[in-house]
């Protein structure tokens, strides 16, 4: 009964795993709000680091 519950827990983790590497919600905007340096943008103004996107 416990490897049962244990096999379904790590199926279902794998699951979630595949859907969490879809990106399907936000995944374009939030790819486009990144920095070059590769941080992530919070508002519109210039990178953190100075030297991405504005």
């Amino acid at each position: 009964m416990l490897s049962k519950i244990v096999v379904l827990f790590l199926v279902f983790m794998g699951v979630l795993a595949m859907f969490g590497k879809l990106h399907w919600i936000g995944g374009k905007r939030l790819s486009k709000a990144k920095c070059d340096c590769g941080r992530y943008r919070i508002g519109k103004g210039p990178c953190a680091c100075g030297r991405g996107k504005s």
